[in-house]
This record gives structure tokens, C-alpha cells and sequence, in this order.
């Protein structure tokens, strides 16, 4: 009994060391990030702007606090919106391939966002407002219809998925109707949209996703020990005193509010909800209480890192990181449909 209690403790610091290294990891990459672009700036130099402050008087600092902090605080706290929102689906629904954008939530959130810029939904004369608005109603509507049809008699999971891919398509549909039917310019707005553009950052959306991300993750930690419970089955889980039925509606309504913060601000991000989560539990398990935070750094880090390389690989201008994200997450994706299938 002692050897196992000490394996397990030995277990659980080494997963707390790897949380550490990976916030330190996230913490290098943030720094990386701010000074990568049309004006670089040293390491030191970013230090030296950040601990200056807002109104610290030099060119580095205004472009630092005005510009780059807001776009790199915004990147990081959306990849982990959107790593979060991923485990947890795939963790209620039990399989593998599930995630934000395979259910179709982030298509219906990104299509909500795309009628309020056409129609200029905007709430106390603010259009992000609308915009987020919009995104939360359609991501909490493909939600609520994930669940029912997971309580469908017959549907299986790989069903459940396919069905996401159909909503997806869907939406994607919509979306170009709208863009055909809307002016040039209201057109190129929602074109933008749909790959997820960093450059729609602000103050705004640090504190907006920030505050989101906060409340969804100190939730779904106070769930971490049924989530982990489900993780093993859900007979197992109901035999230890688990509404799965009630959890599952619970965790879905948590993640379409973290999906359309994200989604709401910078658009479409394909593959973070995917990848991240999957990364976290090859190195962290299924233990809930490490997998939360370890997949939240994970999504910061794989959201730095399509970061960094947008700007990168266009000199003097940033590409959208969702390309970035979606040519590492298809290659991904079909790894995991390969392995699937053996």
C-alpha cells in the first residue's frame, strides 16, 4: 500500500513539474512573440518596454502596450479558450476526433459574429458587443442540439461527429450567402473573419475572453473529479454518483460561452481545440486536476506558435493564424483518423 501511495505521489509531481515547464515554455513564447515583428525587438528590450510601462515615453513601449500586448495576451488566452473547450468535448462525448470545430460550434459561432457585422448588430452603440452577442447565441444553440442528439437512441459518437460535420458544412454555407448577398466591403469584414486574424485585437478583447476564460475554468475545476470519473466510463461513473446526463448539458454550456469569446473577437480557429487537448493527455493522463491547466498552456503555446510564424513568413504584415493552425491540424486530424480506423 505504501509503494502505491508513493508511486502515486511521484506521479502526480512529475505532472506538476511538467504544468511548470510549460507555463515557463508559455511565458518564453509570449515574450518571443511581442518582439517578432515589422520592428523587432531583443528579448531585453521587450523586458525593459513591459516593465516601463504604458507610459514609459519610448517608441518601444507604445508599440509594445498599445499594439502587441493586447494582440499577444488575446492569442494566448484565446488558445486556451478554445484547448479547454476541446477537452471537455471530447471528454463528455468520449471520442477522440471531437473538438470545437469538428462539432460544428465554432462554424454556428463564427456565422452568429457574421450576422451582426451585415446586419451592424450593435448593443450601447458598441458592434463587438453584437458580434459576441450573436456568436454566444449560435454557439450555445449548436450546443443545446449536440446534446440532444448524443441522447438520441442509436446515435453513436462517430455518428455524433458526423453530424457535427454536417452542421459544419452548414453553417459554412450560410456564411458564403451572407457574403455574396452583403456589400464589398461588409463582404471583406466577414471574409476576414472566417481565419481567425489576430490584428482585430484590443484591451477590449484581453479583458472580455480573459474574464470568460476565468469563470470557465474555475468551474470546470470544481467538476474535475466527475469529469475524470467520466473519463473512465460512464457506467463508472454513474455507479459512483455521477449525473452524466446533467454534466454533460453543464460542460456544454461552458464551453460555447468560451468558444464564442474567442470566436467572437478574432474569428475562426481550426485544430487548437483538437490538438492541444490531445498533446496534454500524451504527457499529463487523464487526470482532470493536471489535464485542465496543462491543456490551457498547451493552447496558449500552439496559438503563440502559429502566432510567431504568421508574422514570420509575411515580411512587414501578419498572416491569419488560423491558416497556420489548419495546415498543422489536418495532417493532425488524419493521423488521428488513421489510427482510428486500425
Amino acid at each position: 500500500m505504501s509503494e502505491g501511495i508513493a508511486s502515486y505521489r511521484k506521479l502526480n509531481g512529475q505532472r506538476l513539474l511538467v504544468s511548470s515547464v510549460l507555463a515557463a515554455v508559455t511565458v518564453g513564447l509570449a515574450i518571443v512573440d511581442l518582439g517578432v515583428g515589422s520592428s523587432g525587438l531583443a528579448p531585453g528590450e521587450v523586458l525593459a518596454a513591459l516593465v516601463a510601462g504604458p507610459s514609459g515615453g519610448t517608441p518601444h513601449s507604445v508599440i509594445l502596450w498599445a499594439i502587441r500586448v493586447p494582440m499577444t495576451l488575446t492569442c494566448m488566452l484565446v488558445g486556451g479558450s478554445l484547448s479547454l473547450a476541446g477537452l471537455q468535448i471530447q471528454a463528455i462525448t468520449s471520442n477522440m476526433l471531437a473538438s470545437p470545430y469538428t462539432l460544428g460550434i465554432t462554424a454556428s459561432a463564427s456565422f452568429g459574429a457574421a450576422i451582426a457585422i451585415t446586419a451592424g448588430i450593435s448593443i450601447a452603440g458598441y458592434l463587438w458587443i453584437g458580434t459576441a452577442l450573436m456568436a454566444l447565441v449560435f454557439a450555445l444553440a449548436v450546443s443545446l442540439l449536440v446534446v440532444y442528439l448524443s441522447r438520441f437512441r442509436g446515435m453513436s459518437t462517430t455518428t455524433l461527429i458526423l453530424a457535427g460535420i454536417i452542421m459544419n458544412f452548414f453553417f459554412q454555407a450560410l456564411q458564403q450567402y451572407l457574403q455574396y448577398r452583403a456589400s464589398p466591403e461588409v463582404a471583406q469584414v466577414i471574409a476576414g473573419w472566417t481565419f481567425g486574424n489576430l490584428q482585430r485585437s484590443s484591451w477590449t478583447s484581453v479583458v472580455v475572453c480573459g474574464a470568460l476564460l476565468a469563470m470557465g475554468a474555475l468551474i470546470l475545476s470544481r467538476w474535475s473529479w466527475r469529469l475524470t470519473a467520466l473519463a473512465t466510463g460512464e457506467e463508472r461513473a454513474r455507479s459512483l454518483g455521477v449525473n452524466t446526463a446533467r454534466l454533460r448539458l453543464q460542460v456544454f454550456l461552458v464551453c460555447a460561452l468560451l468558444i464564442a469569446g474567442a470566436v467572437g473577437f478574432i474569428g475562426t480557429v481550426a485544430f487548437v481545440g483538437l490538438v492541444a487537448p490531445h498533446c496534454a493527455k500524451l504527457i499529463l493522463g487523464e487526470d482532470q486536476r493536471f489535464l485542465l491547466p496543462g491543456a490551457l498552456f498547451l493552447g496558449a503555446l500552439m496559438l503563440l506558435a502559429a502566432s510567431i510564424c504568421s508574422k514570420l513568413l509575411s515580411d512587414g504584415a501578419m498572416l491569419p493564424v488560423g491558416i497556420i493552425t489548419s495546415l498543422v491540424g489536418v495532417p493532425f486530424l488524419f493521423a488521428l483518423l488513421l489510427k482510428k480506423g486500425r
